[in-house]
């Protein structure tokens, strides 16, 4: 347990810039376009607890979507939704008021969802693709619970490592979380030593002299 701990303490101390560059560098995939926060979230980091929804049709659904994956979920879990895009509310205020009675750190849908308000008001971290005020009911249902999804054109497995702040989502693979946390980390130790350059005073053209090629090669960043 303390093992897991210290894995996700690492992750927050990195950005979605860092892990992403750190993929690149590593030949993965995992950063994702379109998905951020609604209203001024926090940074979240956590792992995954899934749910791919679907488009209503002649099956009726068997409880409300979300409620399996919020009482699946453990502290400091984060759920991810795979609406596939859909402009249609895949999550809600009081989903986020149970999720965050539940002690889940935040919700990230590749899809719309509303209540925006709300969820701020909590201080309830959601992350979406867009904001709608239509309810879900008798257009979409849950189709599974912490099953394997597809996040904006990412394969996504329960328990999968998952960062989200203001510029996107980024996944990690389960196998390679402790490669790309070591990439990312001296990814992100090089920046802050190029940053302090740029403080003193150096020109900025000799700090990021650097080109992209070189920047896989040896952990810089642009």
């Amino acid at each position: 347990m303390s093992g897991e701990r210290n894995i996700v303490e690492r992750l927050s101390r990195l950005d979605t810039c860092a892990v992403s560059d750190a993929l690149d560098r590593l030949g993965l995939r995992g950063a994702t376009t379109g998905v951020g926060p609604v209203w001024p979230c926090p940074r979240i980091c956590g792992r995954a607890v899934t749910m791919k929804l679907k488009p209503a049709g002649l099956d009726q659904s068997k409880q409300h979507l979300g409620t399996g994956a919020i009482e699946a979920a453990g502290t400091g879990d984060i759920i991810v939704i795979d609406n596939a895009g859909r402009p249609i509310s895949a999550w809600g205020g009081l989903l986020s008021l149970a999720a965050k009675q539940r002690g889940v750190a935040g919700v990230i849908v590749d899809g719309a969802c509303r209540d925006v308000d709300e969820s701020r008001e909590l201080g309830f971290p959601v992350y979406a693709r867009s904001a709608a005020p239509m309810t879900a009911r008798g257009r979409i249902l849950e189709q599974s619970c912490n099953e394997e999804i597809q996040f904006s054109g990412v394969q996504v497995h329960p328990g999968n490592l998952v960062i989200a702040d203001g510029s996107g989502i980024v996944f990690i693979p389960r196998s390679k979380e402790a490669e790309v946390l070591a990439e990312a980390a001296k990814i992100a130790h090089r920046e802050s030593l190029m940053a302090a350059e740029i403080r003193k005073g150096r020109a900025v053209s000799e700090v990021m002299g650097l080109s992209y090629e070189s920047m896989l090669k040896d952990g810089g960043k642009q």
